[in-house]
């Protein structure tokens, strides 16, 4: 199979789809990768380390795009990427369908085959090719939201862990999934006043097992939603929904009722946030204030720290680049548990039911559409 990897163009997006070491591995099972020139810069990676791979080096986007059967990326295709896809061509990507409706209706009329790294699931249910970027976007967080408490920034001027004899921050993980655990292990290193709120009993008692009297587990309720996050300095939002549009958890009127200068952080944007108040930023320009509430809305965190981000990421989607190029992509997604699951669009229709329904397309289970 003909592989493409073109260079990503989001905002300060610096991850890259394919590392030498996994370009190796796909030339070695007998494939052809083509590598746009520079698509490895922002990992510290040039274009001779690619060749010394075995990747031919393309000029440009539009090279990639047109001498190849699968494109592997990280982060959805801008516009004019879509417009570069045919319906031959197979898309692995994050796709983060449900809140984009533009970017849906391209991908369907593309009539390509898309499988977003987002929903698949694994033999136990979990979601693999999500995890690595949820552990950093996690880790992230934290960081993002003690550099926004910063007076200069327009926080509180709160430092984090405090001083002996001054408290710490308040900090209220909305959601105890990979996203919120690895937000509460940063929080509680440096110190802070941690507090997460699930509605999963299983989740609270596994995190309450792990972190000890370190960590404050609620349930979530109306009620105690309201009451740690009007209270809180720092918010993280890191509710999921595989598939779906985050639910607006945080309102209006929560965010109106926080201290001046606190500050919500809100790793769910990519599915549409969940937080009223919540838009997408850039980290160009991360952060904006409602209500003298800070919002670090950022789409693509893990882009901050490309290297870290782009090895780990690897690292699960390999064996499903390996599974897509070796076998072809219908016996792959039907062979490989839980790889079904990640089939969002196929050849104009739309197989991701929460996509279908949010965005009112009609809906064809995966199963189905590869029976074409």
């Amino acid at each position: 199979m003909r592989i493409g990897v073109p260079k990503e163009i989001k905002d300060n997006e610096y991850r890259v789809g394919l590392t030498p070491a996994s370009v190796r591995e796909v030339v070695t099972h007998g494939h052809e990768v083509a590598v746009e020139s520079g698509a490895g810069l922002g990992i510290g990676v040039s274009d001779n380390e690619y060749i010394a791979a075995g990747a031919q080096i393309r000029a440009n986007a539009a090279e990639v795009f047109e001498q190849s059967e699968m494109i592997v990326k990280v982060k959805e295709p801008q516009a004019v990427e879509r417009r570069m896809l045919r319906s031959d061509q197979v898309l692995f990507t994050y796709l983060h369908l449900a809140p984009d409706a533009e970017q849906t209706k391209d991908l369907v009329d593309s009539g390509a085959v898309c499988i977003a790294y987002e929903t698949v699931q694994d033999s136990k249910g979990t979601l693999p090719l999500l995890a690595p970027m949820s552990q950093v976007a996690g880790r992230l967080s934290i960081q993002a939201g003690a550099t926004a408490l910063q007076k200069a920034n327009g926080g509180r001027g709160v430092l984090l862990g405090g001083v002996p004899g001054v408290e710490p921050a308040k900090v209220v993980v909305i959601g105890g999934g990979v996203v919120g655990s690895h937000a509460i292990t940063m929080a509680i290193g440096l110190g802070a006043d941690v507090t997460v709120l699930d509605r999963d009993l299983d989740v609270l008692a596994s995190l309450s097992k792990q972190f000890g009297s370190s960590l404050k587990t609620v349930y979530s309720t109306y009620a105690s939603l309201e009451e740690y996050v009007v209270s809180a300095d720092l918010v993280v939002g890191a509710v999921l929904v595989a598939g779906a549009a985050a639910p607006k958890l945080v309102t209006r009127d929560h965010v109106s009722a926080m201290r001046a200068g606190s500050v919500l952080v809100d790793v769910a944007i990519d599915q549409g946030g969940c937080f009223e108040t919540s838009r997408p930023t850039t980290h160009t320009n991360p952060t904006y204030i409602v209500d003298d509430v800070v919002h670090y809305c950022v789409a693509n965190m893990p882009g901050s720290v490309a290297r870290t981000s782009t090895y780990a990421l690897n690292n699960a989607t390999l064996p499903y680049v390996l599974g897509l190029a070796d076998n072809g992509y219908k016996a792959a997604l039907r062979n490989i548990p839980g790889f079904l699951s990640g089939l969002n669009v196929y050849r104009g229709v739309v197989c991701e039911e929460s996509v279908a329904k949010n965005l009112g397309y009609e809906f064809v289970s995966p199963d189905m559409a590869l029976n074409d």
